[in-house]
């Protein structure tokens, strides 16, 4: 059996394995059921391909997205891996080579969907090969607690039981407590080793705007990234390619892909965007892309997502290679109330139950007014002690006042309306904005009438919305969304009690677009001549990439570029002490970049 470390570094090109995954392979050579519980970009897939060729016999790996599985075969395959999957995107003829590959022994690893796992014969074909173990991947689709259940995942555990007593290692970033006990028992784990290695990625800036001129807002936030990589959320097919075209209209190269578009034209987004030819990808968050490319420098929820461990895996596809990322999110109230209204046409009532309380716990993160990476944490039950420093509420912290009047007129107001109207006519009747429905209704002759006729529209939104979160309205979302006074709220009407509030953010102007000082980029930590010479290693990637029609991140990361312009290697064994520099990779290239180097390193500028 190999050392995993000497695979780790010869094959890979890793100096050293991650926090966690060393013991997690050894649990895995030691033939132990195992779950890990690792944050995207955090290394799963090492966890089972580095056991994989450390083992005789071929690993079986269970992914649900096909072209996540062809992204990672691809890129096992420049490394030098004898790895291929077998799902529906095969002809007949590829079929049977990969087949005929399997039986002869000649794979490492082979990737599988759970629907294909399962087809009549597939069986028959594992049971006459030496497999070394099963390796589930986002197994939180096990799980109905999970945020993407998936059928044919919740019968793994009564197909592995078909192969006896095959070793299983199920592997996720996203489950919490509920989650991860339903992974061990729906796949049947035995005597499990459990790891959970926390979901922190410091790398990543996390911000929540206000959706104000959702447009000009993510306008600002692709600015701020020139022709690097990005994924927009949308919650609809139709809102995603409104978002693509109108970022197209500006000169970004941007595409759609959803569910409702062709094969082929998901094929061609996804392939331009891994080569770098499309910077922007616009997408519904249940679109069925699979995205292993390491260096996406930003991610935009244009909607709110429906729960935490949707938005966590989604904004985690920023900055997988460890770079300064960000994800930002535009957060627009009636997207809260559309939501809420979809979960509660459900049919299941558990399934709605679940399904509302994890909405819930989104928009309490939305409205958090302390650090947003708490919050994201606490939700996994990893409890970071100390702010991070690194989100919007920790860079820029609101400014808070005493708003016990606001609150009181607000109160007083939905009382006198007689708690059933909605948020924009208790608005209406605060600021004495004379409405037809006022006037025919006799609200324009009550004591609250006009009384906030000093605040904007706006303005009266965003506290009322902070009085929703602090409890002391309810809003009735199964009756036109109408609000109500709770309990708490008699002791502020009473002056008893004090409301703290945070100032509401300004109106965004439509006719000057100012820059926003929210999600600067972080500035390079390479000096003008080390950029130069980065620059210049990118564009000689490209061409590469280009010859071999391989993604660019395929040749070589951004990191190892980085390090390259930063250290300047002179020889192939200074270059193997890179990251992500491994033997075969130091062979296809490695001649071309030292090279290229030290004539920079001669002339001191690009040719």
């Amino acid at each position: 059996m190999r050392n995993p470390n000497d695979v780790l570094r010869q094959t890979f090109g890793y100096p050293e394995f991650r926090p966690g995954q060393e013991d997690v392979i050894q649990a895995v050579l030691n033939r132990r059921d195992t779950l890990v519980i690792m944050p995207t970009g955090g290394g799963k897939s090492m966890c089972y391909q580095v056991p994989a060729l450390c083992l005789n016999g071929t690993t079986l790996v269970v992914s649900p997205l096909i072209a996540l599985m062809k992204d990672q075969v691809d890129a096992l395959v420049a490394t030098g891996v004898q790895a291929a999957y077998y799902n529906s995107s095969l002809g007949e003829r590829e079929a049977r080579s990969t087949l005929a590959s399997l039986r002869n022994g000649e794979l490492d690893l082979l990737y599988v969907s759970p629907e294909r796992l399962q087809h009549p014969g597939f069986l028959e074909h594992l049971r006459a090969v030496q497999l070394s173990f099963l390796a589930v991947d986002e197994a939180h689709c096990v799980s109905s607690w999970g945020h993407d259940f998936r059928p044919d995942y919740a019968r793994l555990g009564e197909w592995r039981a078909e192969l006896g007593d095959l070793p299983v290692l199920a592997l996720t970033a996203t489950a919490d407590t509920t989650t991860r006990a339903d992974i061990l028992q729906q796949l049947r784990l035995t005597d499990p080793a459990v790891f959970v290695t926390g979901f922190d990625r410091p790398n990543i800036t996390y911000h929540v705007m206000e959706k104000q001129d959702p447009a000009a807002q993510l306008a600002e936030i692709v600015e701020r990234h020139p022709e690097e990589s990005g994924i927009v959320y949308a919650l609809s097919r139709k809102r995603v390619e409104q978002v693509a075209e109108r970022l197209q209209k500006q000169g970004i190269e941007a595409a759609a892909y959803h569910a409702g578009l062709s094969d082929s034209v998901r094929q061609s987004v996804h392939e331009g965007f891994v080569h770098d030819r499309i910077h922007v990808v616009v997408a519904t968050v249940a679109f069925g892309m699979g995205i292993d490319k390491p260096d996406i420098r930003y991610v935009v929820h244009y909607d709110i997502p429906k729960n935490i461990e949707g938005y966590y895996q989604e904004t985690g596809r920023a900055g997988r290679d460890g770079l300064p990322s960000e994800a930002v999110l535009l957060l627009g109230y009636q997207d809260v109330i559309t939501a809420r209204s979809l979960v509660e046409q459900g049919s299941d009532p558990e399934q709605r139950r679940i399904e509302l309380s994890k909405l819930n716990a989104m928009v309490a993160f939305c409205e958090a007014t302390s650090c947003r990476r708490q919050v994201l944490l606490r939700y996994f039950g990893d409890d970071s002690g100390k702010p991070c420093g690194n989100c919007d509420r920790c860079l820029f912290p609101p400014e808070t006042f005493d708003g016990t009047e606001e609150a009181q007129k607000i109160l007083s107001c939905i009382y006198r309306v007689g708690q059933r109207f909605g948020a924009g006519h208790v608005i209406d009747v605060l600021r004495g904005n004379s409405t037809a429905r006022a006037e025919r209704l006799g609200h324009t002759g009550l004591s609250t009438w006009g009384i906030g006729a000093d605040r904007s529209a706006h303005e009266w939104g965003s506290l009322i919305r902070q009085l929703i979160h602090l409890g002391y309205i309810q809003q009735d979302l199964a009756n036109y969304a109408v609000l109500k006074l709770t309990g708490e709220s008699r002791p502020v009407l009473q002056g008893i009690e004090r409301v703290e509030l945070v100032k509401p953010p300004p109106p965004r102007s439509r006719k000057k677009k100012g820059k926003s000082k929210r999600a600067a980029p972080a500035p390079s930590d390479l000096n003008p001549k080390d950029q130069e010479l980065f620059t210049l290693l990118r564009s000689i990637r490209l061409q590469l990439s280009k010859q071999e029609s391989i993604p660019p991140y395929m040749v070589f990361g951004d990191k190892t570029l980085r390090e390259l312009a930063v250290h300047k290697p002179r020889s192939p064994q200074d270059m193997l002490a890179l990251h992500g520099v491994g033997q075969s990779k130091l062979e296809k290239y490695g001649s071309l970049f030292l090279e290229t180097v030290a004539t920079f390193g001669e002339s001191g500028k690009t040719e």
